[in-house]
C-alpha cells in the first residue's frame, strides 16, 4: 500500500515538474514577456514549488513509516526465535528429568552385579556407555560433588558428618549425581557433607 502511494505522488510530481519545465520554456521564446503572464508563470510556479515539497514531505514519512515497519518486525522476529529457543530448552530439560532415574537405575544394577564378565552384564554396560554419549551430545555434564567444596548452586546436603580428615564444607560422599544441561542445574546432586 505505501509503494502504490509513493508511486502515485512520484508520478504527480514528475508531471508538475514538467509543466514548471514548458513554463520556463515558454518564457525563455517570448523576448517581452507581458508582465501579467510573467505574474501567472510565478504563481504557478510557486504552486508547483509547494506541491513538490508537499511530495516529498509525503514520500520522506512513507519511508519513515516502512522503516518503522521493517524494524518493528525485525524486533518481533528476534523475540520469537529468542522464546523458541526458550522453549526448547524448557522441553530439554523436561526430557532430561525424564531419562535421569533411568540412568541411576542402570548404575545401581551395574553396581551390583557380582560377575562384571557375565555378558549380560557386559551388554548393560553398552546399554549405559551409549546412555551417557548421547546425553553428553546433548550438552548434559554430570555435577563433580565427591572432594569439591559444598556448593548449594550444584548441591544438595542430605547429611553431615564430623570429620577432621577432610576440610569444612567439603563433600565426602554422594548418594545421587547430580546434572546439568548447558548451564543450568538439571537435578542437584544429594550429599553428604563434612562439618
Amino acid at each position: 500500500m505505501a509503494d502504490q502511494e509513493k508511486e502515485i505522488l512520484e508520478e504527480e510530481m514528475e508531471q508538475d515538474l514538467s509543466d514548471a519545465e514548458e513554463l520556463k520554456e515558454e518564457e525563455t521564446e517570448d523576448e517581452e514577456p507581458v508582465s501579467k503572464e510573467d505574474k501567472k508563470a510565478a504563481k504557478k510556479q510557486a504552486k508547483l514549488n509547494k506541491k513538490e515539497d508537499s511530495y516529498k514531505e509525503k514520500i520522506d514519512q512513507l519511508e519513515d513509516r516502512v522503516k518503522r515497519q521493517m524494524a518493528e518486525f525485525e524486533n518481533f522476529r528476534n523475540r520469537t526465535d529468542k522464546e523458541k529457543s526458550q522453549m526448547y530448552a524448557v522441553g530439554a530439560k523436561d526430557v532430561i528429568e525424564k531419562i535421569l532415574p533411568i540412568v541411576d537405575n542402570f548404575e545401581r544394577g551395574l553396581d551390583v552385579a557380582e560377575d562384571k564378565e557375565d555378558p549380560f552384564v557386559q551388554g548393560m554396560e553398552k546399554i549405559y556407555k551409549q546412555f551417557l554419549t548421547a546425553l553428553d551430545g546433548m550438552g548434559v555434564k554430570a555435577i563433580e560433588a565427591v572432594g569439591n567444596e559444598f556448593n548449594p548452586d550444584f548441591h544438595n546436603a542430605v547429611m553431615h558428618v564430623e570429620d577432621e580428615t577432610v576440610g569444612e564444607n567439603i563433600v565426602v560422599e554422594e548418594f545421587q549425581k547430580g546434572y546439568m544441561y548447558k548451564d543450568s542445574v538439571v537435578r542437584h546432586s544429594m550429599v553428604k557433607v563434612a562439618n
